[in-house]
Formats: C-alpha cells, structure tokens, sequence
C-alpha cells in the first residue's frame, strides 16, 4: 500500500501542467469515490424497479455519454440479457412523433444533465409511464428532476472541456446497476480503481504511440463487444483534443469495406483485450501487415505477428473480467488524445470548437 501511495504522490505534481492531465490521473480515487457514494443508491433503485415491468432498456446520450450507451448495450445485454436500444431524441423533439415506450427502461446520461433533447425523451418516458433514471454529474440538474430515479456520477466538478472521469464513471455506474439489477454482488468493481492506476504506468508507451501518430492526418480504432465502445471514445476524444481524422469501427465493420483505405504505412490501432477476440484480431494484424499497415496495439497482449520495428504495444492492465476492461482501456486512450494534441500543436485544456456543455435539441 505504501508504494501505491507513494506512487499517487510521484504523479500529482504533474496535475498542475493541465487541467485535462491531472483529471485523468485523478480517475482510481474518483471511482472509489464513486463507488462508496452510489452503491447503496443503486442497490436501492434496483430494488424497486423488481416491482416495475419492463422488456428492454431505452437509453438518451450525446458525444460522450453516447459511447457510454454503447457500453450498455453490451453490459446490460450479457449480465440481464436485456436488449438495449439507443434512443432517436429528434424524433422526441424535433419531429414530435415519439414512439411508443411500453415495455422500455428509460435511461439519460449526461455529465451535465442540461441537455434539452436528453431531457426530453426521459420526460416523454415519464409521460407514458416509463420507469426512468438519469445518470449524471449534476443531481439538481434539469435531468435529475426529469427522471424517477437518478444516480449520481460522484466525481466531483469536472473542469476539463472533454470529459474524462465522467465517462469512467458512467461506464461504472452501468456496470453498477446491471449487478444490482441481477441481484449480484458487486464485489468485481471494487478491483477496479487499483486497475485504473495501473492502466496509468502506460503513459512512457503512450507518448510513444502519440509520437509515431503526430504527423499522420488520418487513422483508426478498432474494437470488439464491450470494447467497441472503447473505439468510438478514443476517437472522439483525438478529435476533440488533436484534431486528427480518428474513425471508429468494430474489426468486423471494417473488413466489410473500410480495410480498402489501407496502405503502406498507414496507422491502425487495435483495443484487443481479453480471449473473446483474440483470434479474430490476430488474424486481422496479418491482412494489416499484409497491406503495409503500421499497428498499435492497446490490449493485454500484442497481437500475433507484432513486428518490433514498426509496431507499438500500449499495455492495459490484466486480470480484469473483460466484460470491465473498457474501464480501465479507456485512460491510456484519454492520454493517448492529450499528449497527442501537445504533439500536434494544440492545447488540450482548450480544444478548438467545443464546450463543456453542449445544448441540443
């Protein structure tokens, strides 16, 4: 303990370079936090939703909480084997033609819970008579108030423009309730802020990898399951910070089509974490090598056929149940966007074009 300890100490004078770079590092003890706080709420709302009908969950998210819905959808489905459906808000708003919710679990996510179109669809769900939670930073927030039920992200004030430990908190808090909803204990997540500090010792092989990207204008993260979220994240986090053409595709996706924009030298980075995959990305860095594709690797283990020359590993900590890897996958992906738009020229504390608060409708 006392080497962990001394550990946290080490990294947080490096908190006053940046805002953005000391909320990443801030992540372990903000979940722990999170934890302690929201468990006994969640156990609680689990509880009463046993007494209520549903046959699928319906969840609202923008930007960032859209890849924590995309999380869901793979949490919830393999724990309570519950389909999930990612919710059309325009329909709610701008159309003014919302669908039928019987039968739905009404779910919003949003850091700030100010979103009017979020807002709207667990409004329309409270309407028809939709249980409905709001997962958010902001428990007094216009969403909270909307919702029957609402979890707290318990982080703390975010003061980054893009999000990070927000979005470690979201992934946490539906990992939280697909336990609870299933009656389980929730002991797997407490392993996970250990897990988080150690997915920060990939910082020297992430400044590596943001190196070998910083001249490039265009790459791409694939993942697989509960990591395609992972995928879409990192990528829009290089957006936001780097301004790089970073796309998102499962490794599936991408050999219907996409693997055609691959030639000599150009960047793939791989989530490959866990054995589900393995093969099948594996298989996928031979037709990349093939092709001259240059790779990055961020899993547990370098794909098959790793070439020391050109390839790059960013190690993401193992012994974690895959189905909680995206947790912890996601911190050298967050470093990965920041020491990248320092390479690229940008500051990562005020990135082009975005606040921290979008409203859509």
């Amino acid at each position: 303990m006392a080497k962990k300890v001394a550990s946290r100490r080490a990294r947080r004078p490096r908190f006053l370079i940046s805002r953005l770079l000391g909320e990443i590092y801030e992540q372990p003890d903000a979940i722990r936090r999170m934890l302690s706080v929201e468990a006994e709420r969640v156990a609680a709302i689990s509880q009463q939703l046993a007494q209520r009908q549903f046959a699928y969950a319906l969840v609202a998210a923008r930007g960032t909480s859209d890849n924590a819905a995309r999380y869901c959808q793979y949490v919830f489905g393999s724990i309570n084997q519950l389909s999930v459906a990612l919710a059309t808000p325009s329909l709610f708003t701008c159309y003014h033609t919302p669908p039928s919710l019987a039968g739905a679990l009404v779910i919003g996510i949003s850091q700030s819970g100010q979103s009017p179109d979020i807002i709207s669809v667990i409004e329309e769900g409270r309407r028809q008579g939709a249980p409905t939670i709001a997962i958010t930073n902001d428990l007094e927030s216009p969403l909270s108030a909307a919702a029957e039920f609402k979890i707290g992200l318990g982080v703390g004030e975010e003061h980054s423009v893009a999000a990070t430990k927000t979005y470690t908190a979201q992934l946490t808090a539906m990992a939280l309730l697909a336990l609870s909803l299933k009656g389980a204990a929730i002991e797997p997540l407490l392993g996970v802020p250990e897990a988080l500090e150690r997915a920060l010792d990939s910082e020297p092989q992430v400044e590596a990898a943001a190196e070998s990207l910083a001249g490039c204008d265009h790459t791409v993260f694939i993942g697989r399951g509960f990591n395609y979220s992972t995928a879409f994240e990192i990528s829009l986090k290089c957006k936001e910070l780097a301004n790089i053409q970073a796309e998102p595709y499962s490794s599936a996706d991408f050999l219907h089509g996409p693997i055609a924009m691959v030639d000599e030298g150009f960047p793939v980075n791989l989530i490959s974490i866990g054995d589900t995959f393995r093969q099948e990305f594996d298989s996928l860095g031979a037709m990349l090598h093939e092709r001259g594709a240059r790779l990055i690797t961020i899993g547990d283990l370098p794909v098959e056929g790793h070439v020391e020359e050109s390839d790059l590993f960013i190690p993401v900590p193992t012994g974690m149940p895959e189905w909680l890897s995206p947790i912890a996958a996601i911190l050298p992906g967050q470093l990965l966007a920041y020491h990248l738009a320092k390479r690229r020229g940008f500051d990562p504390d005020q990135p082009r074009a975005i606040r921290k608060v979008t409203l859509t409708r």
